[in-house]
């Protein structure tokens, strides 16, 4: 199971939760850290900077096994 990804999208501090999609506009994950390496880009633009994301199937795994929210999950349109 997948759990989290990096990618190569600009994040700054206030992004968490922020959307991760894919080529297609359809949501891969959400975004929640950045690399502390490139703390900096925070103020400027560097091309080395990589946002984690947690990946959408581990949410939901997550909401399915471990948080019993069949509530969410009926309002979610889940595309295999």
């Amino acid at each position: 199971m997948p759990v989290n990804f990096l990618s190569d999208l600009d994040i700054t501090n206030g992004n968490s939760g922020s959307a991760t999609i894919n080529k297609d506009f359809e949501l891969v994950g959400l975004a929640f850290d950045g690399m502390l390496e490139t703390i900096i880009s925070d103020y400027s633009f560097i091309p080395e900077a990589r946002t984690i994301s947690v990946d959408s199937r581990y949410l939901l795994w997550t909401l399915e096994k471990l948080e019993d929210a069949d509530n969410i999950l009926k309002e979610l349109t889940i595309v295999n």
